[in-house]
């Protein structure tokens, strides 16, 4: 609980994250039933750039600042939304991202459990009827609050991976939420630091059978140092048609623009598991 994603907004992590969510978004949307959003692990919903965290790190510009000005139709989506909200004096956090895509029928569930993070996004979103913010448990919360009312929908679980174990629960709180909510599209964040972990947390969602699996992943270089950041995936569970082409070259046109040539860069949308 001690995360503030302030310091990291519009890093690396969050551009690949981002982009594939607003993918996410668009292929939900092709259908004219509602639908709705739970963002597990919601932040405060915006960032100021100028503010001290993002200043004292300066992660974003390494990230959103090495992407803005890209003319690649594949990123054309996500930095239209990026620019919308006010880059480059600001960068949007999941919530507002989610909440400028949805439809006037859409709805969206927001957690967070740090105190104080958790009263400015209620501020943010006071008065919004298609938003609703709750202060609980990310885990808790998938059980509490799905199925939805809908019936479809997207659960965005994004983990700070500040405790040990972290990928143990995501792995259980995915197999439980699909097995609970099978119309759900499921996408969970995740870091790559070194491969061991990552390769436990696909062989966990494989013993668990929980089909149609895939693994949306970008590395700045060779993931052996595990103290490091090297580079981060996102495991789509029940994506929308479509979905897996345009992220394949939503994160080729990211590659080249994100990795400085350090050996062992690479993009890659791998199945994990096969559709029921």
């Amino acid at each position: 609980m001690n995360y503030r994603h302030a310091f990291h907004a519009g890093n690396f992590a969050d551009v690949v994250k981002h982009a594939l969510l607003v993918a996410l978004l668009r292929g939900l949307s092709t259908k004219d039933k509602p639908f709705r959003v739970l963002d597990t692990h919601a932040g405060i919903g915006g960032y100021d750039l100028a503010a001290p965290e993002p200043q004292r790190t300066g992660e974003w510009r390494d990230g959103v600042g090495r992407v803005a000005d890209s003319g690649d139709p594949a990123l054309a989506d996500y930095l239209e939304q990026v620019r919308a909200a006010g880059f480059p004096g600001s960068y949007p956090g999941s919530p507002a991202l989610i909440r400028a895509l949805l439809r006037p029928a859409d709805n969206l569930v927001l957690c967070e459990l740090h105190p104080e993070d958790h009263a400015t996004l209620r501020a943010r979103f006071r008065g919004d009827s298609q938003v609703a913010v709750h202060r609980r448990d990310a885990y808790e919360a998938l059980t509490a609050l799905t199925p939805f009312p809908e019936r479809r929908g997207l659960v965005l679980i994004d983990p700070p991976f500040e405790q040990e174990g972290e990928f143990d629960r995501l792995a259980t709180g995915i197999a439980m939420l699909r097995h609970r909510f099978r119309a759900a599209v499921v996408a969970a964040w995740y870091p790559i630091k070194h491969r061991a972990p990552v390769r436990a947390f696909h062989a966990a969602l494989r013993e668990a059978r929980v089909a149609d699996c895939i693994a949306c992943e970008l590395a700045l270089r060779e993931p052996t140092d595990p103290a490091r950041l090297n580079g981060c995936g996102v495991l789509v569970a029940n994506a929308p048609f479509g979905f897996e082409a345009r992220a394949t070259e939503i994160l080729s046109a990211l590659l080249p623009l994100l990795s400085r040539g350090e050996d062992g860069a690479m993009a890659a949308v791998t199945r994990i598991t096969e559709e029921a």
